[in-house]
């Protein structure tokens, strides 16, 4: 159990900084032409029309990181007899943890399929870049914490229960 707790708080910590790199960085889009080179993000500069699968990742991504702080707050709370709370701590980190995956894996797919089918012009080459990436490890990284989270439940001794 305490192993599936620390691996659980170690995956969550990094999902939750992983997603706020991606979050407040610009190069989740790049494009590279003959003689310039553009980059982009999800904040776009101010006075510019903001495309609504934008606004939809935006969203998603902050939900998702509010998911992600409550698992490690809930796996931080677990580790301190002092602040655990009663009931289970180790379930509301699974449920939230898994809550803030897909939250991000929806914004994730609802970015990538948008930026795909973008139409494409022949002397500039798109591609992903690192804060997109970034964006995808963390929903992975949530995904092990909730599932972490949830061998932690399991695995823990229930009340009444004599070892032999």
């Amino acid at each position: 159990m305490e192993l599936c707790r620390s691996l659980a708080l170690l995956t969550g910590s990094l999902g939750l900084v992983s997603i706020l790199i991606a979050l407040s960085t610009d190069f989740w889009f790049v494009a590279a032409g003959p003689s310039f080179s553009l980059h982009s993000g999800l904040w776009p500069k101010f006075g510019t029309e903001v495309p609504g699968y934008i606004r939809v990742t935006q969203s998603l991504s902050i939900l998702a990181t509010l998911w992600g702080l409550l698992s490690v707050i809930f796996l931080i709370m677990s580790c301190i007899p002092s602040l655990s709370i009663r009931g289970h701590p180790f379930l509301a980190s699974s449920i939230m943890a898994f809550a803030a995956a897909i939250s991000a894996v929806v914004a994730m797919v609802v970015y990538t399929s948008e930026r795909w089918n973008q139409p494409q012009h022949s002397q500039i080459q798109t591609f992903f870049s690192w804060s997109f990436y970034l964006g995808w490890v963390s929903a992975v990284l949530w995904l092990c914490t909730g599932s972490l989270s949830l061998a932690a439940h399991c695995g823990r001794p229930r009340p009444g229960y004599d070892t032999l």
